[in-house]
């Protein structure tokens, strides 16, 4: 059950309890430290490729100033704190951009980062991005299994303990090939 508001999306976790999707703001520098913070190392890791413990000022500005276009962010928070982040940052290729997703280790295998791909995806394609692009651990079975179920079409290659997936969210979607 989902309904919106001034403040974003309300919607259901599962559990009864309701949190709110919406576009990441620049006043949620505090609270993307804070949610940083609660990660557990393994979530970190697997976000970051390795135990990013801290995240500085200047990356915290870079995450909360965004123009929704060409780099986007949405948050879902839950009483007052954020606890997913899903986000794209469009690539030299303006066809194409690059996708990431955290969830609060609390939260994770509840849908939420399904849900944030698909709204991710969305508002891609309305800035004429036709392809995401995601770079994941080979050992993240659970996100690899979120972008493997999306119904996109989607192209992996493995190298070095990471794989990369495309999928092809164009209105058409296209084969891969022809991105």
């Amino acid at each position: 059950m989902a309904s919106t508001t001034a403040v974003g999306e309300l919607f259901e976790l599962g559990d009864r309890t309701m949190a709110t999707l919406r576009p990441i703001r620049q006043d949620d520098a505090e609270a993307l430290v804070r949610f940083h913070g609660r990660l557990s190392c393994r979530s970190v890791t697997l976000r970051y490729f390795y135990p990013h413990l801290a995240l500085q000022p200047a990356e915290v500005a870079h995450l909360t100033e965004v123009d929704g276009r060409d780099r986007a962010a949405l948050v879902v928070a839950r009483d007052g704190e954020l606890i997913a982040v899903g986000r794209y940052d469009r690539l030299d290729d303006p066809t194409q951009a690059e996708v990431a997703f955290v969830v609060a280790d609390a939260f994770q295998h509840h849908g939420i980062a399904t849900m944030l791909l698909h709204r991710l995806a969305a508002r891609a394609r309305k800035a004429g991005i036709r392809c995401l692009i995601a770079e994941v651990l080979v050992e993240n079975k659970a996100m690899l299994a979120v972008f493997h179920a999306t119904g996109y079409p989607t192209e992996s290659t493995v190298e070095c303990g990471t794989v990369e997936l495309k999928m092809a969210i164009g209105p058409d979607n296209h084969t891969l090939s022809a991105t």
